[in-house]
């Protein structure tokens, strides 16, 4: 492999010469060889827009060369593009505050932009893509672009489009009328759509709860710089940055009030996957819901079905399993695992800044990630095909019980309960028992037992 020699304040380091990237990134490539977990590309992405952004503002203000300045710009526009993925190998287990990667983008933009713009390595890394800011600005206000932008890219179109599935199930199956239960035994009626209206509520409500807590995103650290004070920035650059950031994303940026705060703490981002970890929660009850009510084909509920996707065992022949309800409740358990990492480490900031940053964004925007991809898989290959079976659903519903309460307000909780244990007991019909006891005649009984009273539809 052929070699070119780049320096820093070190000293040397032998760089494989068709890479962009620089000797600090070099560095922390040969020291960090932990795992298998790289910086994510959206957070890469996310630092090309800042460094665009702070190119914008430096040159506006004078500081920055109007050469050096189109020369970063349109090395930045380029990474935007994904032409230089390959650029940005370091991993997530590096220092804390994430200064390697801030570096490894410096780099890579330094160096493209000096070919772009012919300058011959009159752009640095650190003097002129650097200008005005700090990792310890720059990575969190990094982590808050990428996390913001990839809900509206990714998890908003999905949730979307889940919510319009739930509510076309809703309405074709909402006069049809089903067993319910509760505690995993049977209860009183309900229909299947309004079963469905309950799974729909929750995704709107966690849409509801992601929506108002990814405008805590909004809020960026750009502007402290080392500590929180500002140094080598001018006062007006952080406002200036996110005004620029807002231009180039559409999105409502604003430099943070309290640099202190921004810095050291990484409540909002807390806070917000607090939210991402409800929407885990309820995606996990409403893909349990689909493999219990699916579940069979002739030795279970089996009161809907779901498509065939893929066999379902290398032994069983025609075995046919819930594997998009299996997926996504993993998928949800690692929502769960990731919250608790987050937290922790959100909690980890010492004095003027917290050093857990690379792995609180790398956790976040994975959760983003597969929850998007995991609840449009769920919807395209699994919620609409649901079909309902019945012939199943009318004759579970007639076997129940728990029909008996309708008797409550005629003859009482006590008698009713007796007809109850005695159909159970003796293998009879509700109706059988009913009038074995006496309590009421086969008019009244058929008067009183009405399912469709039963589920309070609202026409």
């Amino acid at each position: 492999m052929d070699y070119r020699i780049e320096r820093d304040t070190l000293g040397e380091m032998k760089v494989p010469s068709e890479k962009y990237w620089g000797a600090q990134t070099q560095r922390s490539k040969e020291n960090f060889q932990i795992g298998i977990e790289k910086m994510p590309l959206e957070l890469i992405y996310a630092f090309a827009h800042l460094k665009k952004a702070a190119a914008v503002v430096n040159s506006a203000s004078g500081k920055l060369a109007k050469e050096k300045s189109e020369g970063i710009i349109a090395a930045c526009d380029e990474v935007l593009e994904g032409k230089w993925d390959k650029h940005f190998p370091l991993s997530v287990w590096q220092t804390g505050s994430g200064t390697q990667s801030n570096m490894n983008v410096n780099e890579v933009v330094a160096r493209r932009g000096n070919e772009l713009a012919k300058l011959e390595g009159a752009i640095h890394p650190n003097d002129d893509v650097n200008m005005s800011q700090s990792s310890n600005d720059t990575f969190p206000t990094a982590m808050h672009i990428a996390a913001y932008t990839e809900v509206e890219k990714r998890l908003k179109p999905a949730l979307n489009q889940f919510k319009q599935t739930l509510q076309d199930k809703e309405k074709e199956y909402m006069e049809l009328i089903k067993i319910g239960r509760t505690h995993l035994q049977d209860a009183t009626p309900l229909t299947l759509g309004q079963e469905i209206s309950g799974w729909r509520t929750m995704i709107e409500r966690s849409s509801q709860m992601i929506e108002e807590s990814q405008k805590y995103l909004l809020n960026l650290a750009i502007g402290g710089t080392a500590v929180g004070t500002g140094i080598n920035a001018a006062p007006e650059f952080g406002d200036q940055v996110a005004e620029q950031l807002k231009k180039q994303t559409g999105y409502e940026f604003v430099s943070s009030d309290n640099k202190f705060h921004a810095l050291t703490s990484h409540d909002e981002i807390v806070y917000f996957h607090g939210a991402l970890k409800a929407l885990a929660a309820d995606v996990m009850k409403v893909a349990n819901d689909v493999r219990w009510l699916s579940s069979g084909p002739r030795s279970g509920i089996g009161e809907i079905s779901i498509p065939a996707n893929e066999p379902g065992s290398s032994i069983m022949p025609g075995k046919v399993n819930p594997t998009q309800s299996e997926a996504l409740t993993m998928v949800a358990t690692q929502i769960f695992g990731n919250d608790a990492t987050i937290g922790f480490a959100a909690s980890q900031g010492n004095f003027e800044l917290n050093v857990f940053k690379p792995v609180i964004i790398y956790n976040t925007l994975q959760s983003i990630r597969l929850l998007s991809d995991g609840i449009r898989s769920f919807d395209e290959k699994c919620a609409s095909g649901i079909e309902a079976n019945l012939e199943t659903i009318q004759q579970l519903m007639e076997r129940s019980l728990m029909l008996v309460t309708a008797l409550n307000p005629h003859i009482g909780y006590e008698k009713s309960a007796e007809i109850a244990k005695l159909a159970h007991n003796k293998g009879l019909t509700l109706k059988e028992a009913a009038l074995e006891t006496g309590y009421l005649t086969a008019e009244q009984y058929d008067e009183w037992i009405n399912p469709s009273q039963m589920v309070n539809l609202k026409k």
